[in-house]
């Protein structure tokens, strides 16, 4: 059997950060792996509903191939299995209301679902790899973690209504954070910019059983309930189609996190909302994630961790910074090469731009581009996170 350890993939323009756990912008083939529980006798239904589909998925640009799979043990568990040329195409797919559209068809058969995507990093030979040879990217080396998973939800409300709406969120009990034996809450951090909320929590173990955890606890229901008549979209979470359409349109997913490895106990987190013009989100998330790598790798800078949210043209900074860094530099803001100013400026929304205002002036590395510092409502860390 030939392997594919000795080719290896076409070396990026600069050398990737040691800080950088997580990225999506490698560009390297990515595998998403679906695990679907169908409803016991709706087996046929959910066929027929795939393969309705199939032509539709097939024309997305970026997909190069999928296969279904039955169980041989339990014929109500299914695995789908694609491959995408890397993971923006897929992610810009699957974060869209056409992905949105595109599965309802199978809601009426499928009891519950878990989505896995991976970067390939290694794989036999055979005729596929063959086929590509020399132009197939795999991912150099593994990525190291930290344990930790990041994930963001985000949503607007009635505009009027920010600031009734940020004490609802601000006031109310942690929820318990031990979700299981291997699954723990570490840190919940809620911001607002304007009518925009985004909420990012830091999970140990497995993201899917901690949301389902934290949507039961009492004291987060309660809240829940309580902002739903500020919502600028409806939702019934009594109703698990309302509410399953309402989270999956507010995921706001990490493409990017970097830390410097450095601990500090007296770091500053704040958040930075980049409104993207339409159809620009990704390009603006790869380029603020360059930017927060060569950060990183500056062992005397003001960026200790960051991580970079981003679905459709949303995207989103949170960093951890040194206390009482200088809000204007370029390493707060996302930009520590001002030779690329122009084109994060270009990606940026105007109309946005001129309510943020301008970035003052602070040396040599300040960005001249704005970022808008985001209003921090909570900031709750689990004991012993």
């Amino acid at each position: 059997m030939t392997t594919t350890s000795d080719r290896r993939s076409e070396p990026p323009a600069s050398p990737a950060s040691q800080g950088v756990s997580q990225s999506v912008f490698d560009g390297s083939p990515l595998r998403v792996v679906l695990l679907v529980d169908v409803y016991d006798g709706a087996q046929q239904q959910f066929l027929e509903a795939y393969e309705g589909l199939c032509n539709q998925v097939a024309s997305v640009p970026g997909h190069v191939s999928d296969q279904l799979c039955q169980s041989i043990e339990n014929p109500s568990q299914w695995l789908i299995t694609s491959e995408w040329e890397s993971a923006p195409p897929f992610l810009t797919w699957v974060n869209s209301e056409d992905h949105v559209r595109m599965v309802e068809p199978l809601h009426n058969c499928v009891r519950d679902t878990r989505s896995l995507r991976f970067h390939i990093v290694r794989e036999t030979g055979g005729p596929a790899v063959e086929a590509a040879s020399g132009r197939r990217r795999l991912q150099a080396s593994p990525r190291i973690g930290d344990g930790v998973i990041r994930h963001a939800l985000t949503f607007t409300v009635k505009p009027g209504s920010e600031d009734m709406v940020a004490k609802i969120l601000a006031d109310y009990a942690s929820p318990e954070p031990q979700v299981d034996a291997t699954t723990r809450l570490c840190r919940t951090s809620l911001f607002m910019h304007g009518n925009r909320v985004v909420r990012a929590i830091e999970v140990r173990g497995d993201l899917l059983a901690a949301l389902r955890h934290v949507a039961r606890q009492p004291e987060v229901r309660a809240v829940e309930e309580a902002i739903n008549p500020y919502l600028e979209q409806d939702r019934d979470l009594d109703d698990p189609e309302s509410a399953r359409l309402f989270f999956t349109r507010a995921a706001l997913p990490a493409v990017h996190h970097v830390t410097a490895g450095q601990e500090n106990g007296d770091a500053e987190r704040r958040a930075y909302y980049y409104p993207a013009r339409e159809g620009c989100g990704m390009r603006l998330a790869e380029l603020l994630a360059q930017q927060d790598a060569a950060a990183a790798d500056d062992a005397h800078g003001p960026v200790l961790r960051s991580t970079v949210f981003h679905r459709d043209d949303v995207v989103v900074r949170l960093v951890d910074v040194r206390a009482g860094s200088d809000a204007g530099s370029g390493a707060v803001l996302g930009l520590t090469d001002r030779g690329r100013a122009a084109e994060l400026t270009a990606l940026l929304d105007e109309g946005a731009l001129g309510a943020m205002g301008s970035a003052p002036e602070q040396g040599a590395h300040t960005s001249p581009v704005t970022a808008a510092p985001m209003r921090l409502v909570t900031d709750r860390r689990a004991p012993g996170a």
